[in-house]
C-alpha cells in the first residue's frame, strides 16, 4: 500500500504537465525530406520570430547545410545575429528588457516541437484572434493569455472568432464557428496556412536535426539483425543436426 501511494504522488505532477490543449489540434502534415517547405519555414522564423525567440542549441552553418541553402546566401539573407556561420543561433534582446516588456523572457525555441508536437504548433500559429482586453491586443484558442503578439499579422490578418446561429434543442443559438482572418492580410487563407505548416516543419526539422539519419539508420540496423537471426538460425540447425 505505502509503494501505491509513493508511486501516485509521482505521477501526478506528471499528469498536471501532461494536460492537453483545451480545443481541437489540426493535423500537421510534415514532410522532412520536402527541403523547399523547410527553407520557406527558415525564412519565417528568421524574419518574424528570431527577433525574441533564440534557437540557441542549433547553429547556422548546420542548418544551411541539412537544407540545402549555400551559406554566403544564407549568411546574407538569414544570419541577423553571430559575427560567423559557425555560431548559435541566439538572440539580441536581454532577458531583462524581455521581461519588462513581455513579463516573461520569450522561451527558446529549440525543442518547442519535441516537448508541444507539430499538431500543438501548427494549431497555434493558426489561432491568434483579436482580444481587446489582451495588452497586445489578441489572444490565442490554444494558449489562452498568452503574453505574445500576433506577430505574423501582417501576413494573416487581423484574426477574430466568429459565431453562427444554430438550432439547439428547439432553440437558435449562436455557436462558435471558429477563427476567421479580416482579409487584410498578404496571404489568402490557403496560403497562409501552408506557410504555418512551413514553419512548424522547420520546427519539427530543428527539434531532432539528425530524424531522417537515424530512421535510415534504423531500417539499416533492422535490416543487418534480421540477417543476423537467418545466419543464426541456420547455424543452430547445423550444430544440432551433428548433436543428434
Amino acid at each position: 500500500m505505502k509503494k501505491l501511494l509513493i508511486a501516485l504522488i509521482t505521477l501526478i505532477p506528471s499528469l498536471t504537465f501532461a494536460a492537453g490543449p483545451t480545443v481541437p489540434l489540426d493535423e500537421a502534415k510534415v514532410d522532412l525530406h520536402d527541403k523547399a517547405s523547410l527553407q520557406r519555414g527558415a525564412q519565417l522564423y528568421m524574419n518574424y520570430c528570431l527577433g525574441c525567440h533564440s534557437l540557441e542549441y542549433a547553429r547556422y552553418n548546420r542548418m544551411f547545410s541539412d537544407l540545402e541553402i549555400p551559406q554566403e546566401l544564407g549568411e546574407k539573407y538569414l544570419q541577423f545575429t553571430g559575427d560567423k556561420a559557425g555560431d548559435l543561433i541566439t538572440i539580441n534582446m536581454s532577458p531583462e528588457a524581455a521581461g519588462n516588456w513581455f513579463g516573461n523572457p520569450p522561451p527558446d525555441l529549440t525543442n518547442v516541437a519535441r516537448v508541444r508536437g507539430a499538431d500543438w504548433i501548427y494549431t497555434y500559429l493558426r489561432s491568434f484572434y483579436k482580444d481587446d482586453s489582451r495588452p497586445f491586443g489578441v489572444n490565442n484558442a490554444v494558449f489562452p493569455n498568452v503574453g505574445m503578439p500576433h506577430v505574423l499579422e501582417e501576413l494573416q490578418g487581423m484574426p477574430a472568432e466568429t459565431y453562427e446561429e444554430r438550432r439547439i434543442d428547439g432553440e437558435m443559438k449562436q455557436v462558435y464557428a471558429g477563427i476567421q482572418a479580416d482579409g487584410t492580410g498578404r496571404l489568402t487563407e490557403s496560403e497562409y496556412d501552408q506557410a504555418m505548416l512551413d514553419l512548424t516543419s522547420f520546427l519539427v526539422y530543428m527539434g531532432e536535426p539528425m530524424l531522417l539519419e537515424q530512421r535510415r539508420m534504423g531500417w539499416f540496423a533492422f535490416g543487418f539483425l534480421l540477417v543476423f537471426t537467418i545466419l543464426a538460425w541456420l547455424l543452430k540447425k547445423e550444430f544440432w543436426r551433428d548433436l543428434k
